[in-house]
């Protein structure tokens, strides 16, 4: 936790503070956690972060922990346990694409070295260290996330538009875009704060 000192001003209140001080930014290289942000990013759509923030917990119950393998094969029984359950965002494309997207994360992971290494590709392997000074400096998408998005919907994922791809890239530290006077951006690796 960081007391005290000045956040990104959109974590004010739990969960948002916990996630932005401990997670957001932080390099990820977990082919399950990547795959768990890629489908909670895509949930997202349309949401606020903190209702899925707050449903995070209930998301990695009712997707078996956001193993792939397991989710790759739900059914129709499956759709309807999923869409009955108030601890998620129950929308049926949603949880169509979840399913679409294990199938698609399984058959990357085959081609690919690891999932990790691919997503990781469009920004050459190490994290792009912005220096933003405030909220309206931050893009909703950039070059980058449009190329992983083209390159995710040619291999038949769903819910990867480029803005969730970039939303994707901050949350697991493939850009950070702490504001330079959040102490969280210079602790990931972003220069410290000229004075």
């Amino acid at each position: 936790m960081l007391g005290d000192m000045p956040r990104c001003p959109w974590a004010t209140t739990e969960p948002a503070v916990t996630y932005h001080d401990e997670e957001w930014g932080v390099p990820v290289h977990d082919d399950r956690v990547l795959f768990e942000f890629l489908i909670l990013e895509g949930a997202q759509a349309g949401l606020n972060w903190i209702t899925i923030l707050k449903k995070r917990k209930n998301y990695r119950k009712a997707f078996d922990g956001f193993r792939a393998e397991r989710i790759a094969r739900y059914g129709v029984r499956d759709v309807q346990r999923l869409l009955g359950d108030a601890g998620i965002v129950r929308n049926r494309l949603k949880i169509a694409a979840t399913i679409q997207n294990a199938k698609m994360f399984l058959a990357v992971r085959e081609e690919r070295e690891s999932f990790d290494t691919y997503l990781w590709s469009f920004v050459g392997g190490k994290p792009i260290q912005n220096r933003r000074r405030n909220m309206a400096e931050v893009p909703a998408r950039t070059a980058e996330s449009d190329a992983m998005s083209r390159d995710l919907l040619r291999h038949g994922f769903k819910f990867v538009g480029s803005t969730i791809c970039y939303a994707l890239m901050q949350a697991t530290g493939m850009v950070n875009d702490h504001l330079v006077t959040c102490p969280r951006h210079a602790e990931l690796g972003g220069a410290p704060r000229r004075k």
